[in-house]
């Protein structure tokens, strides 16, 4: 049995989630809250997708997305990292629950032969590739390094090697594509993980359909 009822009111919660490791990490805790998908959408070309409740669906969007259209209200709820939401700001959303998956960290990375810690205490001004603009400038600026920031959306690693930056911001989990491309990582920004966001208006105007679902998605972080 799921653990609440299928709501009477005929109002629609929409969920917003990415592909990939957030969304196979949320399966359990949507289960807990008696949400099943319709379809799996790395096999399904629908960004719509339906799900075993007639007033549940999910819609499919890019990780960094996640925060804008539950701010807008185009979702009432998803689940976005904490570098995302960082670099979003969290504007419009209420944040009630770290869920606890994929979980990395937030890294400043060199190439082996560089010596970063050296030209920090010299006071070089490095340059820096990442697509976490506004988390790298806060923590550079926190240690007052001077850095021009590089902007980019992927290969991160290769800028560094190619002599695009001197360091690179990004998130890190095994460390394993670091290595492989002879790059260490040499500070930690940030411990990160999934956060489950609200859009406000909707906390208000569907309390009764989705605090149950926060209950639910609470008390399955917990176990």
């Amino acid at each position: 049995m799921p653990p609440f009822k299928n709501n009477q009111t005929g109002m629609t919660i929409t969920i917003a989630l990415s592909k990939g490791r957030i969304f196979d990490e949320t399966l359990p805790l949507l289960a807990a809250a008696g949400v099943v998908p319709g379809e799996d959408p790395e096999s399904s070309r629908k960004l719509i997708l339906p799900t075993n409740r007639a007033d549940v669906r999910l819609i499919i969007v890019r990780a960094s997305d996640v925060p804008t259209y539950v701010q807008y209200g185009a979702a009432d709820m998803g689940v976005a990292g904490k570098d995302v939401l960082d670099e979003h700001g969290g504007v419009g959303l209420y944040q009630p629950l770290d869920l606890n998956i994929a979980r990395c960290r937030m890294m400043v990375a060199v190439r082996n032969d560089f010596d970063y810690a050296s030209a920090v205490r010299q006071g070089a001004r490095l340059r820096v590739a990442t697509k976490y603009v506004q988390t790298a400038r806060q923590h550079f600026a926190a240690k007052g390094v001077h850095v021009d920031l590089i902007k980019l959306y992927g290969s991160m690693e290769l800028a560094p090697l190619v002599g695009l930056s001197d360091a690179i911001v990004d998130l890190v989990s095994s460390g394993s594509t670091l290595k492989a491309n002879h790059l260490t990582a040499v500070e930690e920004i940030a411990q990160i993980s999934s956060r489950l966001v609200v859009n406000q208006a909707s906390l208000k105007l569907k309390r009764n359909e989705i605090q149950p679902m926060l209950d639910a998605f609470a008390k399955a972080v917990t176990k």
